[in-house]
């Protein structure tokens, strides 16, 4: 098993030299002696899991080894300080990170969960990997749950369904975040997973000739333009299906786009240029194109998506993006990790050190919002909230997009654009039309926003709004008003 691990680390880091690996698979397989998992597995078989799914996401050895030795902290007599002088300073901040606080004791579950966040939270703003162990420690978890007992299975894939899968998608972990997200569905409504396992099963869509005579057809098609491209074809994730099913009101024989084409190809231009042979020799569904290279996903995600009506009347997504963006789409945060630790790449004038703090700016916002965010479940809620991919796109007057996520409103639009334009709005106007504070933004919408030096938050605004920014700014004001007062 440890030769299989090194083996998957040199099909991606050639050169490295893995006598660190060694070392920590040994001290973590002795640490852990005795140790069973509710399998009846033995326990260091979850480490030696964990690090080989980081290997995966072609991580850094230090990264691979700290997940060995992930739970020697939590579940073993070995004390940080001994982790220290064998293994030095980075791994044991590593595994100090992702371990749980243990010597409090909390008055229940929720405010155990919420300080265990907080606590690894802080950890990951100073360093990223802590939340791919995390990530990767949480993925074997799930596919190994089966052994444990209903209740923990159900709070274990609930917490994994609002916060971990979630979280995967906001470092562009896609892959992570459909397999937790498709587990956590089995575990959390097993009837409704299994139903439609089964409908998916008997459709042709479902069968792999299916996807190759789809590969064939766009191939056959694309080829003569002489455009470089690559394709790959996959059936969409239950639970993706599951949630469109739910947002558009159908059956599932009503989903007609079950599966997912990807034509990838090498620069930005030839993105655009497959896009107009696709939609020049096959019909594109109405309101199905997004362009995420010119507005890229809030976890920096690009890609074209079009949907498009094929032989039978059947319909598939295509994605359309470079190498480049296909990498990120693949690896998410850790192929910007893997270009800082082997020289600053720059893409689209911005570094990939750059990148990755952008990508944690969000993070450590929340994080300084937590003083407004006592309570445990606001602060779980915060999070989630702020990792939701289900996202519009609204203007200023003066052409500058804002970000939002779905349900968002004008007082999370004003607290985007600047505090004090939240701290004195009294209304808003989306169009030529005013709209209550209230409302609920679509994608596209020019908002401006009506402020005066007299209006000042309220504690009813705390009913609707719905970031943590905004959230926090009301919370503070009030607060600094009651002081006063």
């Amino acid at each position: 098993m440890l030769n299989e691990l090194i083996d998957a680390i040199h099909a991606y880091l050639p050169d490295e030299d893995c006598t660190l690996i060694e070392k920590a698979y040994r001290f973590s397989s002795l640490a852990h002696t005795n140790q069973k998992r509710a399998s009846g597995d033995t326990f260091f078989t979850h480490c030696l899991s964990v690090a080989e799914i980081l290997a995966g996401i072609k991580i850094d050895t230090a990264t691979i080894a700290a997940a060995l030795l992930h739970d020697v902290l939590e579940d073993t007599a070995i004390t940080p300080a001994q982790l220290t002088d064998e293994f030095g300073t980075e791994i044991t901040t590593l595994v100090q990170g992702v371990t749980k606080i243990s010597s409090y004791h909390f008055v229940d579950q929720e405010m155990a969960q919420a300080e265990n966040w907080r606590k690894m939270l802080l950890a990951v703003t100073r360093d990223i990997r802590i939340i791919l162990i995390k990530l990767a420690d949480r993925l074997n978890n799930m596919r190994t749950i089966s052994f444990l007992p209903p209740d923990k299975q159900k709070r274990i894939a609930l917490e994994s369904m609002n916060l971990y899968a979630p979280f995967a998608q906001r470092l562009g972990m896609y892959r992570w975040k459909s397999e937790l997200e498709d587990l956590s569905f089995n575990v959390l409504q097993p009837d409704e997973y299994r139903c439609l396992h089964d409908a998916w099963e008997q459709r042709e869509e479902s069968h792999e000739h299916h996807l190759k005579d789809w590969i064939k057809l766009l191939e056959d098609v694309l080829s003569p333009y002489e455009i470089p491209f690559r394709l790959s074809a996959r059936p969409k994730s239950l639970y993706g299906i599951y949630k469109k099913m739910e947002r558009q009101h159908k059956a599932f024989p009503e989903i007609q786009d079950l599966i997912g084409l990807r034509l990838i190809t090498d620069t930005v231009a030839n993105c655009y240029a497959l896009l107009g042979l696709v939609h020049t020799h096959w019909s594109p569904v109405e309101n199905t194109f997004t362009d995420y290279i010119s507005v890229p996903k809030i976890n920096m995600y690009q890609s074209l998506h079009t949907s498009i009506t094929g032989p039978g009347k059947v319909l598939a997504e295509i994605q359309i993006r470079t190498e480049e963006m296909h990498k990120r789409c693949e690896y998410g945060i850790a192929a910007h990790w893997r270009y800082k630790n082997h020289g600053a790449k720059i893409v689209s004038g911005v570094t990939t050190a750059e990148e990755i703090d952008q990508k944690l700016d969000w993070l450590r916002q929340v994080l300084e919002w937590q003083d407004e965010l006592k309570d445990p479940q606001e602060f779980l809620s915060a999070i989630k909230t702020e990792c939701t991919f289900e996202q519009v796109f609204v203007f200023t007057p003066q052409g500058k997009v804002i970000k939002l996520p779905e349900g968002a409103t004008p007082v999370d639009f004003a607290y985007a654009v600047h505090s004090d334009i939240g701290d004195h709005c009294f209304g808003a106007k989306v169009g030529d039309k005013l709209v209550p504070l209230d409302y609920h933004f679509h994608s596209g919408e020019i908002c401006e926003i009506l402020t005066r030096k007299n209006v000042h938050p309220t504690k009813h605004w705390l009913e609707f709004a719905i970031t943590a920014q905004a959230r926090s700014r009301i919370r503070r004001f009030l607060r600094e008003n009651e002081a006063k007062g």
